[in-house]
């Protein structure tokens, strides 16, 4: 007989020999799995400004997106998933969009490939075999069917997606496609904790024929998006699925990184196999990922008009003066900022978002270069209302007012140095030359850059807010 001392030590022995087995989880890197590149991440920081397009059969009810569902009766949950088949945005015209996006200064988007609800606005191939029918005597229950569930079985019958991607290549707008892990319309997909039918005893051990169909689906249809749309600069998912799904779900993210090298992946769903990560309605308070709650390149999105899809009232948008100090902010902690609205069922986007977009392009027209491909510089700001950015090759740096500063701009963090030049950018001269404005180093007050008088009447100005002062050959100094 072994004595417990003996047994003890035995077991010891066999830990020490054994090895221990590694968890293989979303927070563990495969060793065979790349990021993006550096040239890819490179890439992405110099675009800054980009938009958010949440489209669907949604837009026809001017709600969130698929979010509503979820408090509506049977009743109305069955009616809300067949609305699709009244989906007709005869108007859509892709090359109408760009136009705007290349108005507005906008450099690329993400547009919603398959929301939360399902459905689908490009033409997959992928099929939904059931689904569950709210209205059916006895309450819900799943049933059996047979559709692609997508734009193709509408009235429409356009493959949105390939039009606007096509049309975004042709004008050299990058190209972002979001795709949802969820699927609240094809049953297999039962098992997420938002999910109006959730199911929480179905895995791939309870119905193991289900499951398999899951993750075939999912899997085809990021291999469409990967494989029929030409390059495709961010792929991004959203939402989170149960933790047994995870070595499907590695496997799915693999194969998307063999299909395009260089496509930045959204954290969401797939912990630190993502690329980048997209604060949602707040800025980080620091920049680059010295915010805690920041840890890869950030990208924040915001709405325009309070909810991501298509919003009716005109009243409830946001004013361009708050894209644009928000822009400012975010590029100088080192971010991009995306901004997100929705079209009506039409395809037609709200005349006052238009309007509020095109006051952000008019002022990126005059000072894009402090915010295209510009990087944080040692100092994020200035007080409240100066803000700092600089360019790739450290020859500029860019100060920010963000209010007039009146008859002089002064800065104790900015030392230029000799015979350096300062302008404001737009303050040109007949010949369309940058005009050089006059500049002291005072012992109090620091850098004292002199606004001319012809500036302070306000239609003189090369923009309506946010001065930008080009400070050439500067470097900071600690006091």
């Amino acid at each position: 007989m072994i004595r417990k001392t003996t047994l003890v030590l035995l077991i010891g022995l066999l830990l020490a020999v054994v090895p221990a087995i590694s968890a293989d989880d979303w927070n563990t890197l495969d060793p065979n799995y790349t990021h993006a590149s550096a040239a890819a991440y490179e890439r992405w920081r110099d675009l800054k400004f980009g938009l958010r397009i949440h489209w669907g059969y949604y837009s026809l009810l001017g709600v969130e997106a698929s979010w509503a569902v979820r408090n509506m009766t049977n009743e109305g949950k069955q009616q809300y998933f067949e609305l699709y088949k009244k989906f007709n945005p005869a108007q859509f015209d892709a090359n109408k969009w760009i136009d705007l996006m290349k108005r507005c200064g906008l450099t690329y988007f993400v547009f919603t490939t398959k929301h939360h609800d399902g459905f689908s606005m490009f033409d997959t191939r992928t099929r939904v075999k059931r689904r569950v029918n709210y209205a059916t005597q006895g309450g819900p229950k799943i049933e059996e069917c047979d559709l692609a569930y997508s734009i193709m079985d509408t009235p429409c019958k356009r493959d949105i997606v390939k039009e606007v991607t096509d049309a975004a290549h042709k004008r050299g707008i990058g190209v972002g496609l979001y795709f949802s892990h969820v699927d609240w319309y094809d049953a297999d997909f039962r098992m997420d904790k938002w999910n109006p039918f959730r199911d929480n005893t179905y895995n791939n051990e309870t119905d193991p024929v289900g499951y398999a169909r899951f993750v075939k689906r999912h899997r085809e249809q990021i291999r469409e998006l990967l494989t029929n749309y030409g390059k495709v600069d961010m792929l991004g998912l959203d939402m989170y699925l149960p933790e047994f799904c995870w070595p499907e779900i590695k496997q799915t993210v693999m194969m998307a990184r063999r299909l395009q090298p260089d496509v930045l992946m959204r954290k969401r769903g797939i912990g630190v196999y993502g690329d980048y990560m997209t604060p949602e309605k707040w800025v980080p308070s620091s920049p680059d990922t010295s915010d805690k709650r920041v840890d890869r390149p950030w990208m924040v999105i915001d709405t325009l008009a309070g909810i991501f899809a298509y919003e009716p009232d005109g009243s409830k948008y946001k004013s361009g003066e708050w894209i644009v100090s928000n822009l400012i902010d975010i590029v100088a902690k080192g971010g991009n900022f995306m901004v997100s609205i929705g079209p009506d069922p039409n395809g037609n986007f709200h005349p006052e978002a238009v309007r509020q977009l095109e006051y952000a392009g008019d002022w990126l027209k005059v000072n894009g270069e402090a915010i295209y491909a510009a990087r944080p510089w040692t100092n994020y700001k200035e007080g409240q209302d100066v803000r700092f950015t600089r360019s790739k090759d450290n020859k500029y740096v860019y100060a920010i007012s963000l209010k007039w500063p009146g008859d002089k701009f002064t800065s104790q963090l900015v030392r230029p140095r000799k015979k350096s030049k300062i302008i404001m950018l737009g303050d040109r001269d007949w010949f369309g030359s940058p005009k050089k404005l006059r500049w002291l180093l005072d012992d109090k007050e620091g850098l004292v850059i002199e606004i001319p008088e012809r500036l302070q009447k306000e239609h003189n100005r090369p923009c309506r807010q946010a001065y930008v002062f080009r400070i050439e050959q500067s470097f900071h100094e600690d006091k």
